[in-house]
């Protein structure tokens, strides 16, 4: 029954939409036609461009459509090109984005009706922004006529006029904005400026003074009068008058910033960091300004170290207040070190290991306060760690193969420098690499010669090197040509290419060059030096040997026991028997190879002076 009623519902309300619809269509013709009949709107041509500037202003300030409203302007002007509101309003739209446009389409305007303040107004505030201050003047003396009650107009003229350097004319211009309008603190503090310079001292501090007298609760007044003092070079005065200010107001940081001003400019240091201190607790003072004075602060070494817990003091504030911000972790950081607490540094760094998104920075500066601090487990933890948060930095991976060096894990070493080469494509980075892997490889040649030596045939240490000797040389010389392949001017591994050639007394052509580069590039290095100095040696260019070993000795501050084997050896060769055998004697005491030592006297005692020794044999 439901379903039948309702089919009936349908069908009913159906015809009725099908008879509606041509009745519809008829009523639209109908409309058509009685619109025909209508009179259409005809707009004069008089009223066009001022039907497209109200269109504009629609689109502009209800729409919110800036560049469908600067069309319609722009449609008003090809129509009237001196329709001074849509010149006006245009003006107004670029003095933000364009200025010289601005200018030029406010002069216009200000041509078309030179009454108007507003065109007036624009055209000068557009000139000034240009910094076209001759043409400004003219319009800011015209729109102080028009409106004496705006105090902005007496601000700009007087600034106008002090830049033409009539500072008299500004005075005056101050002066009757105050009979006029009143005081405002950015004019009155113009107009002492300029009584100062003028040489209107006392006029200058007694205005400062009444202000003082009207408001005395205002602390705005008293720094005022300092600041006026201050200028005066009436430092006493201004001494007690700014502290006054800070008393009263200890957060305002414009108190704070003059008043550090003025110490730094007395030099009375205590003072100054004491501001800085209180300076530094305010939120409203930047945080990067703060960072920019501390690091300022630090990088004079002598002031740092004569004031060093003030400066201390600075950084903990900081750290208190921004204890997440980078920047200041690091500074904190770096001051613990200067002050040579390093457990207390890298407990600090320790704290933010944690931090979110993790810093690379802070694992490594973990890792070599640890290495420094000699605690080995604890440096192979955090370079762990480190590699498992970062496992795509190739500084981490040096860094593992560092310690598995230290460890005497030769091949894992070699493992790691390799694995580093593949996350970088740093071609200097890549160079620096392939050395480290040159020495990895050369310390295994070392290794496994010293323990053939001792007849032991196997290497049985916890981490064995199966190459032989031969072998690891030869990929040490490899490494170190893919490394001078990346970048020719690698002074390190220059000089142990170099050095290791002359070992083997093979290449010395080579190796000279090598060396001569290496210590061009790096000068006043006593081991350089001391490399270059043995291959003339080799060379039997003894006389220079002799030369570059001297400099070598004169930069050497560790007393290097391999400079003065080398230099004996020399002296030796030259014929210097008891001068050979004191440097020889001095090795000792450095730490050289007793039997190194003692093999040279021996033959020392037995043959005279005058033959090459190389690796404590003689050679013919």
């Amino acid at each position: 029954m439901n379903r039948f009623r309702m089919g009936i519902v349908f069908l009913v309300l159906m015809g009725l939409f099908v008879g509606f619809i041509p009745r519809a269509n008829a009523q639209t013709e109908a409309d058509k036609e009685s619109e025909k009949k209508k009179p259409r709107l005809e707009i004069p041509d008089s009223l066009r461009a001022t039907y497209k500037f109200t269109d504009g202003l629609k689109r502009y300030h209800i729409h919110r459509d800036t560049v469908g409203a600067m069309a319609l302007f722009e449609e008003a002007l090809k129509i009237d090109s001196t329709h001074s509101p849509s010149l006006y309003q245009m003006a107004s739209h670029y003095l933000r984005e364009d200025v010289g446009r601005a200018n030029a389409l406010a002069e216009k305007a200000y041509r078309q009706d030179t009454t108007s303040r507003w065109y007036t107004a624009i055209y000068a505030q557009s000139s000034v922004i240009l910094g076209d201050y001759e043409k400004a003047l003219p319009l800011y003396r015209r729109l102080l006529e028009m409106d004496k009650t705006n105090p902005d107009t007496y601000r700009v003229l007087a600034l106008l006029y002090q830049q033409r350097k009539q500072p008299y004319s500004a005075i005056s211009v101050l002066d009757s904005a105050e009979m006029r309008v009143g005081k405002y603190d950015e004019m009155t503090a113009l107009k002492r400026h300029l009584l100062i310079t003028t040489g209107q001292t006392d006029r200058a501090i007694k205005e400062a003074q009444e202000q003082v007298e009207e408001a005395p609760y205002e602390p705005k007044n008293h720094l005022a009068l300092g600041q006026t003092y201050m200028t005066a070079g009436k430092d006493s005065l201004a001494n007690v008058t700014l502290r006054r200010a800070i008393e009263m107001d200890s957060t305002s940081v414009e108190a704070l910033l003059t008043y550090a001003d003025f110490t730094m400019r007395r030099q009375d240091m205590p003072a100054y960091l004491k501001a800085m201190r209180m300076l530094f607790a305010q939120d409203s003072y930047p945080l990067e300004k703060k960072i920019e004075i501390l690091e300022m602060l630090t990088k004079d070494r002598k002031f740092y170290g004569r004031y060093f817990f003030d400066v201390g003091a600075l950084a903990s504030t900081l750290m208190i207040k921004y204890p997440s911000q980078k920047r200041v972790v690091d500074l904190y950081g770096e001051h613990l070190l200067a002050g040579g607490d390093v457990k207390m540094a890298l407990r600090h760094f320790k704290l933010h290991l944690k931090d979110e998104p993790p810093q690379l920075d802070y694992y490594m500066a973990v890792i070599d306060m640890e290495e420094y601090l000699k605690n080995a487990d604890s440096v192979d933890y955090y370079v762990v760690r480190a590699t498992e948060i970062f496992p795509d930095d190739p500084k981490l991976y040096i860094r593992k193969a560092n310690r598995q060096y230290v460890k005497g894990d030769l091949n894992a070493t070699v493992e790691s420098f390799k694995h580093a080469l593949t996350l970088t494509s740093d071609s200097l980075m890549q160079g620096e690499i392939w050395g480290f892997i040159g020495d990895t490889y050369h310390a295994m040649a070392e290794r496994r010669t010293a323990q053939l030596k001792a007849k032991i045939k196997r290497d049985t240490s916890a981490y064995p090197v199966k190459l032989k000797p031969q072998k690891a040389q030869e990929l040490c010389y490899a490494a170190y040509d893919n490394a001078l392949r990346l970048n020719g001017d690698n002074a390190s591994v220059l000089n142990n290419y170099a050095y290791f050639l002359s070992e083997e007394e093979r290449d010395l052509g080579k190796a000279l060059e090598m060396s001569s580069k290496a210590i061009k590039l790096t000068q006043n290095n006593p081991t350089f030096l001391d490399t270059h100095a043995w291959i003339l040696y080799l060379l039997d260019r003894k006389e220079e040997a002799r030369t570059f070993m001297r400099q070598a000795l004169s930069l050497d501050s560790e007393g290097n026991s391999t400079l003065q084997l080398h230099y004996g050896d020399i002296l030796f060769a030259l014929g210097e028997k008891f001068m050979a055998e004191t440097y020889w004697k001095r090795a000792l005491e450095a730490g050289a190879d007793k039997a190194e030592v003692e093999r040279r006297l021996e033959y020392s005692k037995k043959n005279a002076s005058g033959v090459k020794i190389h690796n404590g044999e003689p050679k013919k």
